[in-house]
């Protein structure tokens, strides 16, 4: 290297020298930071970290004992398009806590303590493409309009839950959803479940682990796929007729019919009678008045 190319490399050294020393001291206790990411995978967190790079595009704190998100430090984060909290202790106070980080496209939460999804969970990710609430066995309730904001959404696995019913409104007013799991949960496949497992059959998502994908209440219907399933209630729930119900309601519907003519025709004949009484009634007081 020439002496007058020397100090330009001297300089670019120092600089990424204390680009890096930089992005150590900011970087959070126990946790790895590489540019614009944050990984703090297994480190037994109790809590959110603190001191997270206001920049940071991607967040791991996967495999901690974290149990709260705070809505303040996260919002902090407002570049935040991936972040990871699987294997958590997460319950159902997440309502409101992503309102600050509305680039989200990326969002792991599979592997924890969720008991429900209101339409304040996730309402303001609005970029949202991938959601994994998966592996949350509390996990029961999802209100029918938790999705309405996420129109984005492409992904979404909430296979292995306590999940027993899923309204069909929920899934289909998704328009980019390509990828949707449901394996492993309770499904309770009675007639108000019908329409949903309609839905299933007549769409264009991919289902993975189809074949996991089974009742497991009623009894009778336990452990068979939807399919299957689907055919079995159209018998119950949808109403059958039979050749003596045809028969009836011809019978029914001549007679009325007939009674509708016979009625008619009785209408018609009393205005008849009608018409000569008071004909004959307007003749008679003529003549008296002539008289």
């Amino acid at each position: 290297m020439s002496p007058l190319g020397r100090p330009w490399a001297l300089s670019l050294m120092f600089l990424l020298g204390m680009g890096m020393a930089s992005e150590r001291i900011n970087c959070p206790s126990r946790c790895s930071c590489q540019y614009l990411e944050v990984n703090c995978t297994g480190q037994q967190f109790q809590e959110f970290p603190v001191d997270i790079p206001l920049d940071t595009r991607q967040l791991i704190l996967a495999a901690n004992n974290v149990s709260y998100l705070p809505a303040v430090e996260l919002s902090f984060l407002a570049d935040l398009v991936y972040l990871d909290c699987s294997k958590n202790l997460l319950g159902d106070d997440l309502d409101f806590t992503f309102i600050g980080v509305a680039k989200l496209v990326y969002l792991d939460l599979s592997f924890n303590n969720l008991t429900q999804v209101t339409f304040s969970t996730f309402s303001h990710l609005l970029s949202l493409v991938v959601l994994k609430i998966s592996d949350n066995p509390n996990l029961v309730a999802i209100e029918k309009d938790a999705f309405t904001n996420n129109t984005w959404l492409r992904h979404l696995d909430v296979s292995r839950t306590g999940l027993t019913f899923l309204d069909t409104s929920t899934i289909r007013d998704l328009p980019n959803l390509r990828f949707l799991g449901l394996s492993d949960n309770l499904w309770h496949c009675n007639c108000s479940f019908l329409d949903f497992i309609t839905w299933m059959t007549k769409s264009n998502i991919h289902f993975p682990d189809a074949d996991n994908i089974t009742c497991y209440t009623p009894a009778g219907l336990r452990a068979l796929r939807m399919p299957a399933v689907e055919a079995q209630l159209h018998v119950s729930c949808l109403p059958q007729l039979y050749k003596r119900d045809y028969v009836f309601l011809c019978l029914l519907g001549f007679c009325i019919f007939l009674a509708g003519t016979i009625t008619a025709w009785l209408a018609g004949i009393c205005a008849v009678i009608y018409e000569v009484h008071a004909s004959k009634g307007e003749e008679e007081e003529e003549a008296e008045e002539d008289t």
